[in-house]
């Protein structure tokens, strides 16, 4: 990774919560530690960032602190031809009329450029979903209810009675922080709440994840294997991993990206 790119995830870390440590640059960037403490070295001699004991921090610490896990727009920019590859052929799932829902993630955002030209109903929490949609296609959506957390781009709400409840999907389509044999896996509580009542509105889960989420765990579960449906994943795929989703009788899509053009966020 370049090193402008790690300056500007670095730079949107710290805004999220008040230190970000090391470790956890280093697994946002993929680089070594060597990098990221000369990477924070160069940012606080620049004057952008505050060099702290064991990681960094805002010069202007944020005062409300958002979710555990990577900002939007960092996430938004890792493995985006494979997103778009498994975003295609979930949205093939899908007809005019069917009622779905979507969470708020980067592959599932993937879902808004296949879904321009279909007439559907659908739920979400992803305030960049229900945007783009709105402008470019013609399909009704329905918003949760809650608050925005700005660098994730969801809208959460810990209380039961949000519009949630009231709103009935054939499909639920969402991404994950990782997959393993104890099932999907995320890193906030109040993500994990906000979610299984999401997918408790809907007949079948839809997972969608790029193959380096069957190698990253967390310490929370968000649901047993035995609760999905269908797994959409790009052929990185381990044989490994495909048997543990056979055994468990999850259906196995996995995307064909050859031919998936490779799309660049703008760097803001």
């Amino acid at each position: 990774m370049h090193e402008k790119e790690r300056h500007r995830i670095i730079m949107s870390a710290i805004q999220g919560k008040p230190v970000v440590t090391v470790a956890e640059l280093v697994e946002l960037t993929e680089s070594s530690e060597a990098t990221i403490r000369r990477d924070i070295a160069a940012l606080h001699v620049q004057k952008r960032l505050r060099r702290v004991r064991g990681g960094a921090e805002a010069l202007h610490p944020p005062q409300f602190v958002g979710l555990a896990g990577r900002p939007f727009s960092v996430s938004e920019t890792m493995h985006a031809r494979q997103k778009q590859a498994i975003a295609k052929e979930a949205v093939a799932l899908c007809e005019d009329g069917d009622p779905i829902i979507l969470n708020g993630g980067t592959t599932t955002f993937q879902m808004v450029h296949f879904l321009s030209n279909r007439r559907m109903h659908i739920f979400t929490n992803s305030f960049p979903i229900a945007e783009h949609l709105l402008k470019n296609s013609k399909n009704t959506i329905m918003l949760s209810g809650g608050v925005i957390y700005r660098e994730q781009s969801v809208i959460l709400s810990p209380f039961e009675n949000d519009v949630t409840r009231n709103f009935y999907a054939r499909r639920m389509f969402m991404g994950a922080q990782g997959l393993g044999p104890l099932g999907l896996m995320e890193t906030d509580p109040l993500l994990i709440q906000a979610e299984q009542k999401l997918i408790d509105q809907a007949d079948e889960l839809v997972v969608l994840v790029d193959s380096s989420k069957f190698r990253q765990r967390s310490s929370l579960i968000l649901c047993g294997l035995k609760r999905i449906a269908t797994v959409i994943t790009d052929s990185g795929i381990e044989d490994r991993h495909a048997s543990m989703l056979e055994e468990a009788g999850v259906q196995l899509i996995v995307a064909e990206t050859q031919g998936m053009r490779e799309e660049q966020p703008s760097i803001a």
